[in-house]
């Protein structure tokens, strides 16, 4: 198949979601498109390699957004729709997949409608915040309605999201669920000593792994360090970059935690920081997915985080880690201690989430999902109306 892509490509999971879908496509022998305004950092050129060798190929589209005095905010969307355009009639795309809905969707949408009389087939997959935050703000629900309800395919990440897109949006679409996944051969052990490198001794090592914004609530992880630190010695490793990034850092020098926070910033390869950690933390006031600690459980290190949105359908509480309400941090810390006293459980926990991880969230299985309802947009865009 020849397939466009559009994401954002930050440090986030529907960036993540998109490139490493993008990757497994094209080494699977399909032709793949990314289309944003960067390339999204795990788009891997190893994976570029290794795509050719399957037959497949893997490219990237840069979006200029060119600024002019009468614009006072660049017209990104619009930029966007010209570019997928552009590569749809180069490379005769039949289907543009799109990660978030706004302003990805509706950029695709209009992109259909410039291509006519030549067919693409959209797919929209909503990945939380584009319906839980940006979708319910006044300002873009009429577009983000628009962006799905004029989608020939709409997925959600999670069945919480999905019930979340049908009651928000108001929209009465078939939205289906397909769940993030992970590539568990890469969290399965390394030569480097991962998370223990920064450990001295046998001390616990937390992790946490976001884009730093609010709704990831860095500075509540902060907390349930700093309670779990006052017991014993360990430490922190905190991965990736956002808003709430120099707070956490600002606040970390005044509690005095010192070199027991390590801030790693984008590590492009997470699995170095998870590799051997003590437990994940995740005390997010809303998840769709959680992407993170799937990411987390494939590495064999148990998760502790908030039993919201779509995180009970990934971790299974008490035997892969355990889930609280968001508001009981002193809960968040009795778990993250038990897993620094007790290795036993802390290893049993750790192999449950990783045998979960593999079972359940395997990149075939979301390929072959994918590729379904990319067969049934195509026909769905090519049916008479």
């Amino acid at each position: 198949m020849k397939i466009g892509v559009s994401c954002y490509p930050t440090y986030g999971g529907s960036g993540i979601v998109a490139a490493e879908l993008s990757c497994a496509l094209a080494a699977r022998g399909h032709e793949v498109h990314v289309i944003s305004y960067a390339r999204p950092h795990r788009l891997s050129w190893p994976a570029t390699a290794a795509s050719t060798s399957a037959g497949g190929s893997l490219h990237f589209h840069k979006v200029d957004v060119r600024g002019y005095p009468l614009f006072e905010y660049p017209p990104y969307s619009l930029a966007l729709a010209t570019k997928m355009v552009e590569v749809a009639r180069r490379h005769e795309l039949e289907l543009m997949h799109v990660h978030y809905a706004v302003p990805n969707a509706v950029s695709a949408v209009l992109a259909r409608q410039m291509l006519a009389p030549q067919p693409i087939a959209v797919v929209t997959t909503l990945h939380g915040t584009d319906v839980t935050l940006v979708g319910k703000d006044p300002s873009y629900l009429e577009t983000t309605r628009f962006g799905v309800v004029q989608s020939d395919a709409v997925t959600a990440v999670s069945s919480s999201l999905r019930a979340t897109t049908l009651e928000q949006l108001s929209v009465d679409c078939d939205v289906e669920v397909v769940p993030n996944f992970v590539d568990a051969a890469q969290f399965a052990g390394q030569a480097s000593p991962g998370a223990r490198r920064w450990a001295t001794g046998d001390e616990p090592v937390f992790v946490h792994v976001s884009n730093f914004r609010p709704v990831k609530r860095a500075l509540q992880v902060l907390r349930i360090f700093e309670a779990v630190r006052a017991r014993r010695p360990c430490k922190l490793l905190l991965v990736g970059e956002g808003p709430d990034h120099a707070k956490v850092a600002e606040r970390a020098g005044e509690l005095g935690l010192g070199e027991d926070v390590v801030l790693l910033g984008e590590l492009p390869a997470v699995e170095e920081a998870l590799v051997g950690a003590t437990a994940f933390l995740l005390p997010s006031s809303s998840e769709s997915f959680g992407l993170a600690a799937l990411e987390a459980m494939a590495a064999g290190v148990p998760v502790v985080g908030s039993r919201v949105g779509g995180m009970p359908e990934v971790v299974v509480d008490g035997d892969c880690g355990f889930l609280l309400p968001p508001e009981d941090l002193d809960g968040m810390v009795r778990a993250a201690a038990l897993y620094a006293d007790d290795d036993e459980l802390q290893r049993r926990h750790g192999a449950s989430g990783r045998r979960r991880a593999v079972e359940q969230f395997s990149v075939d299985r979301a390929v072959a999902a994918y590729l379904s309802v990319y067969q049934r947009a195509i026909a769905a865009s090519s049916a008479p109306v």
